[in-house]
């Protein structure tokens, strides 16, 4: 079989959604190498992207080569990719990310969406009203053409059906997985280096996401005030200057200067050791499409604290310790419970690392070529 994709993300995000279009062709790389795999995406030089096109040499990358798709990267990103996909004989087309090409179903190639949350719908007050319309029109087009929708999670399903008038028929969930490296423990020497490195404590409580209000790193930097215990927290992301000049206001305001450490220059294959290295994972996240950190943290078996509500309860299963995110005291109250609780902490790790297995990347990528097979 020959697969699509809109690979705009793997070559230029180096976030969420790159790394769902990463993992995903990582996999079926892995797993099923005897199909043939064609990423379509403008021109990159990032060295990162580079690198990893190095790696990965069996994927065939298609990029804009006439002068006007050359010079209008994103007009051709559109729709005169769709030209190239039905030249190419490309049986199935995979948009990675809320978007397919204008014109697709014009053509003979089969086509899947994958939509990752409906988070501008959710809390709008999060998106300027210009960036709202576009997702909009983006979204309901590529799932109204689309041979099959893709949801990340029964949530985004669910949502889907609500807002777009989708049959449930076309609406599939398929989980996605996290990088393999945090399949594998370390060695203590080896997380200590990464520890010095980075200039972080032996042990604290962890926070890996963006920081942005929507994350609520607020409450968490709150709660962290009214808690007992003595652990430092170790805050890895990085956000706008306005969001990240707020959360330093904070700290500096409850006079946790000295316990919390913010580093935005995490490299990649040293998160492993940033994850394993932590006493508790807290992740009070108001909502997420899937929330990718959660299952890396169990992989990682850390206990784990996270929200009540949203995709949480699916995403940890009965993993973790749930809170109102809304009330930083029951976040304070969970981290001094698993601080004090050793028994409580050590049962949710084996209960969290049983769970984590469904999002093994065997068989996420099995669940996806699944379907790919079912369409084709």
């Amino acid at each position: 079989m020959k697969i699509g994709f809109d690979a705009k993300r793997i070559f230029h995000n180096f976030r969420g959604l790159g790394n769902y279009g990463r993992n995903l062709l990582e996999g079926l790389e892995k797993f099923y190498p005897e199909s043939e795999y064609h990423l379509f995406s403008p021109k990159f030089n990032d060295t990162r992207a580079l690198d990893w096109a190095r790696k990965h040499s069996s994927f065939k990358i298609h990029s804009p080569n006439s002068f006007v798709a050359k010079s209008m990267q994103s007009l051709w990103r559109s729709s005169l990719m769709t030209q190239d996909i039905a030249r190419g004989g490309v049986d199935l087309f995979h948009g990675l990310s809320h978007e397919l090409p204008l014109g697709i179903e014009k053509t003979n190639v089969k086509s899947v969406v994958t939509i990752h949350d409906l988070i501008y719908l959710k809390f709008p007050e999060y998106f300027p009203w210009i960036d709202r319309k576009v997702y909009d029109k983006k979204f309901r087009h590529a799932c109204k053409v689309a041979d099959s929708v893709v949801a990340i999670c029964e949530q985004t399903r669910n949502d889907l059906l609500e807002n777009f008038n989708l049959s449930p028929e076309k609406v599939v969930v398929k989980y996605q997985s996290c990088h393999h490296r945090f399949y594998k423990t370390l060695e203590l020497d080896k997380r200590s280096e990464v520890l010095k490195f980075y200039s972080l404590p032996s042990q604290y409580l962890l926070f890996v996401g963006a920081i942005e209000k929507r994350k609520n790193v607020l409450g968490l930097v709150r709660a962290l005030a009214s808690a007992k215990t003595d652990l430092p927290l170790v805050i890895v992301g990085d956000g706008n200057s306005e969001n990240k000049k707020e959360l330093i206001e904070t700290i500096d305001a409850l006079g946790l200067t000295s316990r919390v450490y913010i580093r935005s220059n995490i490299i990649s294959k040293h998160l492993p050791a940033i994850y394993q290295s932590a006493a508790i994972f807290v992740f009070p996240s108001f909502y997420e499409g899937f929330g990718i950190p959660i299952i890396e943290a169990q992989f990682s078996e850390v206990p784990v604290i996270t929200s009540l509500g949203s995709c949480f309860p699916e995403t940890a299963g009965e993993g973790a310790l749930f809170i109102n995110p809304h009330h930083n005291e029951e976040i304070a109250h969970a981290i001094d419970k698993l601080c004090s609780d050793t028994d409580m902490a050590r049962n949710l790790v084996h209960l969290g690392r049983k769970h984590v297995e469904k999002f093994h990347r065997s068989n996420t990528t099995r669940e996806m070529m699944n379907l790919y097979e079912s369409l084709v």
